[in-house]
């Protein structure tokens, strides 16, 4: 617990975990590289800033304040979480997994220990561009895990950056079919690519997406952002 995985963390939000007042912990490094993402400074961070213990001490001190922790990243689920949660979860706070999905071994351990209460997952791209985007050959180890969750009816939701230079409609339209013949019946998030000063594929914002355009009568589609 004395190792510095924990790039950084954010003291406190109400829109990371909807409905709960909570804090974000962002783990380092990641087992992707999407060309869309931001983060790319916690993505390739090779030592981190604070360790799980500085994290708890903060949290008894929030007791009572925050009703949630956020664990996202970079990529969590690089380490076995269970220590962690177990200690968040005896302070009395729901846990919250932002992950690209991939772990599904650590993933079922938390959820057969009842260590987190929801998940958001990204969904990088269809299958025919999944390595392009991301970096890895790994579409089907997500697929799986998304199969999982809705086959024990655990609560999650499903969620996509856009930049149409990656995306365009049709892509977004196979995605939507593609959860919807899983049977994923939540809302399905699509939130807008965000020019900042530097991504790992060096991309820039392009047009807009003709949202008329994307399938509307089998899942609840929200914009974010």
């Amino acid at each position: 617990m004395n190792q510095k995985i924990v790039y950084d963390f954010t003291k406190f939000t109400t829109t990371d975990y909807i409905g709960y007042l909570s804090c974000v912990i962002w783990f380092k490094g990641c087992n992707m590289r999407c060309q869309y993402c931001y983060n790319n400074d916690i993505v390739f961070s090779k030592n981190g800033n604070y360790s799980l213990n500085d994290i708890l001490t903060f949290l008894k001190n929030r007791v009572g304040m925050l009703d949630a922790v956020v664990l996202s990243g970079g990529e969590a689920s690089l380490y076995d979480l269970t220590a962690i949660c177990k200690k968040i979860k005896e302070l009395g706070f729901k846990i919250k997994l932002d992950t690209n999905g991939l772990n599904l071994v650590l993933i079922k351990k938390l959820i057969k220990e009842k260590l987190i209460d929801y998940m958001a997952i990204d969904f990088k791209a269809p299958k025919y561009k999944y390595k392009t985007i991301t970096g890895v050959n790994k579409y089907t180890q997500f697929i799986n895990t998304i199969k999982y969750l809705i086959n024990i009816n655990f609560s999650f939701e499903l969620r996509t950056t856009v930049n149409s230079s990656l995306l365009d409609e049709n892509d977004i339209n196979n995605m939507i079919n593609t959860i919807t013949n899983l049977g994923y019946k939540n809302t399905y998030y699509l939130q807008n690519f965000l020019q900042t000063s530097s991504n790992i594929g060096n991309i820039q914002k392009q047009r807009d997406i003709k949202k008329e355009e994307l399938i509307q009568n089998s899942l609840t589609i929200q914009w974010r952002n």
